[in-house]
């Protein structure tokens, strides 16, 4: 494929030894997405045992890793390595390659090691031929490819449970103390949303050879149900109330809508309901939903009240508007070969690891979701999504639910208005963390921000970034 570099040394994988970590050999990327850029990647077991040892050899994957090179003068030592753990799952290291600049301003002399979970990217696939590049719809699925896909998943459990969140741990796990032992510079590893999971599972595994650990948008505790997937309409909910709240509380605002912002929205939404004409101007014909989109982008979050208030007059313009701002924040974060998210393997460990439905409420139906939505304002599809399942999931291991022994320094950058992992999830995860005596963990509080502070509020997460690494203590920051 050409996306893989020319490997020169690989890791030796036998049945029945612990996988031996070994360096990567980076050649200049093949591909042109990020000009300038080395790939290489590792040879990893298919599965592993409880004690992390390779179990047979037939079935081995293939974890790529994207390198940036440290932007230091020639002959000037390189101050160290970042390793960027994405979130998803289901979700590519390509998210980072256009924040570079912000990364490089937030840790100036450094490398960045840019990992594809198993099952993302360029790494091995749950499904080889749909979601290979060569395929009519590239890394995504696109038309018959999804029956497909799904069928043969279904066909092979036990080959789904191979792209569990504790194997791409132990991958991540081989990645780092592989490169730690050609490189003797601090090494600090950044994680963002389900990264931050994936790094928490990885620290359960074994200490890790970093200095320290950045997470990003923490997850909450994984058996709290306050906070399980299928709350996620809630979660959304509960922020967009604060934003309609926070219109009445501003001056400029609550005088351009004349009313309290929950007043102009339910009339709308009553008006939507009643007119298909006004709904179907929505994308995704839910209102609810795309509010709730909304809440990710601050320059579209900021239009919430303008555009209820558009919509109450007939108008379009704010729509337009909102779309546009929604366009172009994506645009923000690039398209690469290798961006379409793995919807197979967000299925898979969405399911097993994160939500409790299943277990809590047996029988639960789409029904049930309609109750529970009907005065809510805003909504993610996301509960629905996981309602629908159709792939096979894998038992929870030891490992679920619990907490590492020890960890490193440990930064978390927290938005107050983050619709994805709410702040009250990563203040009770920092509580369980200190409280297990696992290590210290410092919470930097970015006020207004949402989800994904390096995009988000890229100066917030400068300024906490450069503290953390120079030793200084954390500051709270406001967007």
């Amino acid at each position: 494929m050409t996306f893989l570099p020319r490997l020169t040394l690989l890791a030796t994988l036998l049945a029945g030894t612990s996988l031996h970590a070994e360096p990567m050999f980076f050649t200049p990327c093949s591909d042109t997405a990020a000009p300038g850029s080395l790939c290489s990647g590792l040879n990893v077991p298919g599965s592993y045992d409880a004690q992390g040892r390779a179990v047979g050899e037939a079935d081995a994957m293939h974890v790529f890793v994207r390198k940036f090179a440290a932007d230091v003068p020639a002959g000037k030592p390189v101050k160290g390595t970042v390793w960027l753990v994405a979130g998803g799952p289901g979700e590519s290291g390509a998210s980072f390659y256009s924040l570079l600049p912000t990364l490089r301003r937030s840790f100036p002399g450094f490398e960045f090691l840019i990992p594809d979970h198993r099952g993302t990217g360029h790494s091995s696939r749950l499904c080889k031929v749909e979601e290979s590049e060569q395929s009519p719809g590239g890394r995504a699925l696109a038309g018959a490819e999804w029956a497909s896909c799904f069928t043969g998943i279904n066909r092979m459990p036990e080959y789904a449970a191979q792209f569990s969140i504790t194997t791409a741990a132990r991958d991540l796990k081989a990645l780092i103390e592989g490169e730690r032992s050609k490189n003797k510079a601090p090494v600090y590893v950044y994680s963002v949303s389900y990264g931050t999971q994936l790094v928490l599972r990885t620290l359960q595994l074994g200490p890790l050879p970093v200095k320290g650990v950045i997470f990003d948008s923490l997850v909450p505790p994984q058996t709290d149900a306050r906070w399980d997937l299928s709350q996620r309409s809630q979660v959304v909910n509960q922020v967009g109330m604060q934003v309609l709240s926070n219109c009445d509380a501003d001056p400029a605002c609550h005088a351009a809508l004349g009313e309290p912002a929950e007043t102009l929205y339910r009339r709308v939404l009553d008006k939507a309901q009643a007119d298909p004409a006004l709904l179907a101007k929505i994308p995704g014909k839910n209102l609810k939903n795309f509010l709730g989109g909304m809440l990710d982008v601050p320059a579209a979050r900021a239009r919430i009240a303008y555009l209820l208030r558009d919509l109450d007059q007939g108008g379009e313009t704010e729509l337009a508007s909102v779309r546009a701002a929604l366009t172009q924040a994506a645009a923000g974060l690039g398209s690469y070969p290798q961006s379409p998210l793995s919807i197979p393997l967000v299925s898979i460990i969405s399911n097993s690891e994160n939500n409790l439905q299943p277990s809590l409420r047996p029988g639960w139906a789409a029904a049930d979701i309609d109750r529970e939505e009907a005065d809510l304002l805003f909504t993610s599809p996301l509960p629905r999504i996981l309602l629908g399942g159709g792939l096979p999931t894998y038992a929870r291991d030891s490992y679920f639910g619990a907490l590492p022994a020890k960890v490193p320094p440990m930064l978390v950058l927290q938005g107050t208005l983050d619709p994805k992992t709410p702040y009250a999830g990563a203040q009770a995860q920092v509580q369980a963390l200190t409280q297990s005596k696992a290590g210290k963990a410092a919470l930097s509080t970015v006020q207004n921000a949402p989800h994904f502070i390096l995009w988000t509020a890229p100066a917030c997460f400068e300024q906490a970034s450069g503290r953390f690494i120079a030793g200084k203590t954390a500051q709270d920051c406001t967007l």
